[in-house]
């Protein structure tokens, strides 16, 4: 079950299903992948392949989920625990290339599409056996030039060629104590009224 962790937890594994995707680009100076703010920039040397998480935001499509409810054993008796149903999570990631010569930065742009592509809609084991998410979806998501301008702006960078991702519906749990326990419906009783004709 994701925890308040789940968002440095899929930072984690992105950098490094990424860094292993990279090391065919080089085999002598596999380029990396790291988790970077883009301030200052990163050395060169070993090629770096930034991955900036610029914004966390709650995804809209599934926002109005109702609550879940788990039918639990407590003292021999049983009960519904019933919690809000998690907060579903948009990560967006600016994914940047950094080397000495231009070639090495576009092979390193395309085995990052490759190999993100083939990994877009998945369990998080799927992108990473250590991440456990129920549904991942990774998408390369289009942001015009303008858009991107602004992001490298706000930082005070000039603008470098890089990609824009999306990982979505990561849901973040409630806290355990945030719950109510309700016995489970014993008996029900209807009562209805016949219309006058």
């Amino acid at each position: 079950m994701p925890d308040y962790t789940v968002v440095e937890r899929v930072s984690q594994s992105l950098e490094r299903t990424l860094t292993a995707a990279l090391s065919t680009v080089d085999a002598q100076t596999p380029p990396v992948a790291r988790l970077h703010n883009l301030k200052p920039p990163p050395s060169l040397t070993p090629p770096t392949l930034t991955l900036f998480l610029y914004e966390v935001t709650e995804d809209p499509t599934v926002r109005n989920r109702g609550p879940e409810r788990v039918l639990e054993t407590v003292d021999a008796r049983q009960v519904y625990r019933v919690t809000r149903a998690p907060m579903p999570l948009i990560l967006r990631y600016l994914v940047t290339p950094w080397a000495g010569d231009r070639r090495t930065e576009h092979r390193m742009l395309g085995r990052t599409l490759q190999v993100l592509y083939e990994r877009q809609v998945r369990r998080g084991a799927d992108l990473d056996p250590e991440l456990e998410v129920a549904s991942l979806s990774i998408t390369l998501a289009p942001l015009t030039l303008e858009e991107r301008t602004r992001v490298w702006w706000s930082i005070q960078e000039p603008y470098r060629l890089s990609l824009n991702y999306e990982v979505r519906v990561v849901d973040l749990d409630v806290s355990a104590g945030v719950s109510d326990v309700l016995p489970p419906v014993q008996e029900r009783q209807l009562t209805g009224v016949v219309p006058e004709p």
